[in-house]
């Protein structure tokens, strides 16, 4: 029997590298994408259907050709300052999307549906580190459209028995280590490539977004998990369905919180390059701390990240250096 899993959002930074989990442990990843925000060159784990998921009738026509057993959905927007500045968009892909893909799983029979969330639907933390009982109070459209999609998958496995599990990511990063596939945007916003492209004088130098959060050194700490083992996790978590176990929420990240100044000196160590780096004003809407409390996931799952910050850092140096050759 083929193992076909539906990848919506799949040519994308964390899809492409969840294909490729999914490829090395016999599943055939079919990517649902409409390349807005994907690349063709990552799809290299299995068919490809352009689409967009706010369109019925293409997905009705994949799941009808595919007849996928599972889905992993990360086709949402991310960009924080774009759902600030445009939250019909991020509404319209985001929820109006997501409900479209969901009832297409649910009316094609799939057993296993694996949710891309976000720690940004928890809010301002009122302790860290954040497990999956802290309140959901998002601070931002995008943490909101995360959690409506949260909530109506939460309803449909109470009173229609959908199972899904939504994984609430904390800060992804890294890169295949074999130099595969990386970290892609335009425009640039997270910090890791931002820096880099800085130590590879692509960029002028580094600013550091608030310096004087109540931390150790005044900047903001986050929780850096490596790509390759968010991937690790979705995998797990659509075993763990297919398996018959009832779906739940589960935190993504080490447990480790790093600050934005030890993240610059770690990408200074690893690049052997010096740059700039200046103290900006704050973003609005950035929380001083974000770490997980990873241990659900590790009970349940038995999943736990394999990777340190100086691996993270490693393996994106060496893809930003392989795309400029």
């Amino acid at each position: 029997m083929t193992k076909t899993i539906l990848v919506a959002g799949g040519a994308g930074y964390v899809g492409s590298h969840a294909c490729l989990a999914l490829a090395e442990n016999d599943f055939t990843p079919v990517v649902f994408d409409n390349f807005s925000n994907g690349h063709k060159d990552f799809v290299q784990w299995g068919p490809y259907v352009e689409g967009d998921i706010r369109d019925r009738e293409a997905l009705k026509a994949a799941f009808d050709h595919y007849k996928p057993i599972g889905v992993m959905h990360f086709a949402g927007f991310i960009e924080v300052g774009f759902s600030v500045a445009n939250p019909a968009a991020f509404y319209d892909n985001n929820v109006c999307g997501s409900i479209n893909l969901i009832n297409a799983a649910m009316d094609s029979g799939v057993k296993a549906f694996v949710f891309s969330s976000t720690c940004a639907t928890y809010g301002e933390p009122k302790y860290t580190p954040i497990d999956e009982s802290h309140p959901q109070n998002p601070i931002n459209p995008y943490g909101n459209t995360k959690l409506i999609v949260e909530k109506y998958l939460s309803d449909l496995q109470t009173y229609c028995g959908f199972q899904s599990i939504p994984l609430r990511y904390f800060n992804a990063a890294g890169a295949d280590t074999e130099g595969r596939i990386g970290e892609k945007h335009d425009p640039e916003t997270h910090a890791i490539p931002i820096a880099i492209e800085a130590a590879m004088g692509k960029r002028d130098g580094f600013k550091v977004l608030g310096s004087d959060y109540n931390t150790r050194d005044g900047s903001c700490i986050r929780d850096y998990i490596h790509v390759t083992d968010l991937a690790d996790a979705h995998l797990k978590a659509l075993n763990y369905l297919l398996q018959g176990n009832p779906g739940k929420p589960f935190n993504l990240g080490t447990g480790t919180g790093t600050s934005v100044i030890e993240l610059v000196d770690n990408i200074r160590d690893v690049a052997n390059q010096s740059f700039e780096v200046t103290m900006a004003s704050p973003r609005p809407g950035d929380s001083p701390t974000l770490v997980a409390q990873n241990s659900s996931a590790f009970a349940r799952l038995g999943w736990k990240p394999q990777r340190d910050l100086n691996t993270i850092i490693t393996d994106a140096w060496n893809w930003h250096q392989k795309m400029e050759h």
